[in-house]
């Protein structure tokens, strides 16, 4: 028997079995299949019955050869795999493992974080940032970045809510001298809190003024003393949507295009007025295009939003240094003269109307207004109020020349029929002064008026390109100057330093 087992043993294990494999194919290497296990196994059957140790080890022998390659065949073909963190966002956090470390070891129970579930799919719960089963605030997940971000906040909120108390009692605090109590009679000094506001609220708009204000107090320099050179009424304009008209349209972006009579309307009554143009623009936007539109400086002086009041941009005629008796002003929104509506004719806006002839109509009106002697050109415009400007004059100045005509007409009538005159005149020796109809004083100054205009439209058509030469070289010189001024003052400066 024991021979037998030995013999069997000895033709099943031959000592010319080889101890180590040779090198074989790539195929060699991969988990064996389903069929090559089932296939193994049934070879293998023989031994395992006829060979007592075959069966005292038949759990050693046949779990590794088949059952432990079938399991990590399953595994890796079930188990999806997950996609690799994204390092380019940065490296991702260690806070949720570390806190499930923790928890675990503050519990004592050390779950293993194996997946031993016949589905392999299934995850094992840990802990995450939107609480999970842990039973963890969500506190608890605020990195340590995050708590440190928070506590400065409130550092940054304490502070800022103690410089505004800080500044409220400094600005409410008792007046300095009996001059600053004397200007602020409404905000007399005392510690009651009436008091207490009048003098916070009075410090504040003091401060705020220095912003809401126009850059200086007077806009306009002093009037010259000659009244040759300055005019004794000044015009103020508005720019947008009455002298020019500004939009912006897909196909050709910005265009800017000049009111119609633009040019007669400024340069005729250039004769009459100091006109002032008045932006709400900054200068940096507006100086190029009033440069362009009016390159021989018809109007004086040009005003940026830097001279406005810095309410909503309204015009606050106060500050232009001129008798407001003898200030008209032209503009399309009510808003702009709200401080002072009296020295204000609104005008509709004009959106790009190449017929539109409304500056031109006004002509008359302001030529009258000015060589009239009116003494103040509120009461005149008050007249006006609610009323079309151009229409309206036209039929006043309708119904005074029928007076006049029927005034020289009584005045014909009361004379002899035979005189020097109807003498010379029978025999036909008549001239020109007595054949002229009489003219009315209106008449006389209009067509000297356009005398002048049609003469200065000569000196700009004859030296036009001159005067234009000239200002562009006086400006390069005066940009030449300043570009010295400010080198020497750097390298007096750096000498300075050395």
């Amino acid at each position: 028997m024991a021979g037998s087992s030995k013999a069997g043993s000895t033709g099943q294990f031959s000592d010319s079995q080889q101890e180590f494999q040779t090198p074989g194919s790539a195929s060699a290497n991969t988990a064996p299949k389903a069929e090559d296990v089932a296939a193994n196994t049934q070879q293998n059957s023989p031994i395992t019955s006829s060979s007592h140790y075959a069966q005292g080890k038949e759990h050693e022998v046949d779990t590794p050869s088949t059952e432990k390659p079938q399991s990590d065949t399953s595994s890796a073909e079930d188990v999806p795999r997950q996609p690799l963190p994204d390092l380019t966002q940065g490296i991702p956090s260690t806070l949720d493992a570390e806190l499930q470390q923790a928890r675990q070891r503050e519990s004592g129970a050390h779950e293993s974080t194996l997946n031993i579930t016949e589905d392999p799919t299934e995850a094992a719960t840990g802990g995450g940032r939107s609480g999970g089963d842990d039973g963890l605030p969500k506190t608890e997940y605020v990195s340590s970045a995050d708590r440190k971000r928070q506590q400065q906040f409130k550092y940054g909120y304490f502070a800022i809510f103690a410089s505004i108390g800080a500044s409220m009692l400094y600005l409410g605090r008792n007046w300095d001298s009996d001059t600053d109590e004397k200007k602020h009679s409404d905000a007399p000094s005392g510690w009651n809190l009436s008091a207490f506001g009048q003098r916070f609220k009075a410090r504040l708009s003091d401060t705020l003024s220095f912003y809401n204000e126009p850059a200086f107090t007077k806009l306009l320099p002093d009037p010259d003393p000659d009244p040759l050179l300055q005019p004794p009424f000044t015009l103020v304009l508005s720019l947008e949507d009455l002298l020019l008209h500004s939009e912006w349209t897909r196909e050709h972006g910005w265009r800017i295009a000049k009111r119609p009579g633009v040019d007669y309307f400024l340069r005729y009554l250039s004769q009459y007025y100091e006109i002032v143009v008045w932006t709400s623009q900054p200068m940096m936007m507006a100086d190029p295009v009033i440069r362009k539109f009016d390159p021989f400086r018809i109007m004086r002086w040009p005003l940026f939003r830097e001279a406005t009041l810095y309410k909503n941009g309204e015009h606050d005629l106060s500050y232009l240094n001129r008798d407001l008796s003898k200030v008209l002003m032209i503009d399309t929104d009510p808003g702009h003269a709200r401080n002072q509506p009296d020295n204000a004719i609104i005008l509709p806006k004009w959106t790009g109307d190449p017929k539109d002839r409304t500056l031109v109509n006004l002509v008359p009106f302001l030529e009258y207004l000015a060589m009239m002697g009116i003494e103040d050109t509120r009461h005149v415009i008050k007249s006006f109020e609610g009323k079309d400007i151009p229409e309206e004059f036209a039929r006043r100045e309708k119904i005074m020349r029928e007076k006049f005509e029927t005034k020289i007409a009584a005045e014909k009538s009361k004379k002899p029929s035979f005189n020097l005159g109807s003498l010379s005149a029978s025999l036909g020796l008549t001239n020109a002064a007595q054949e002229e109809k009489p003219k009315m004083l209106w008449d006389q100054v209009r067509e000297r008026g356009q005398k002048q205009y049609e003469a200065f439209e000569k000196e700009i058509r004859e030296n036009g390109a001159k005067w234009m030469a000239e200002m562009a070289a006086e400006e390069k010189k005066a940009q030449e100057e300043a570009m010295k001024n400010m080198k020497g003052m750097f390298s007096g400066a750096l000498s300075g330093q050395k």
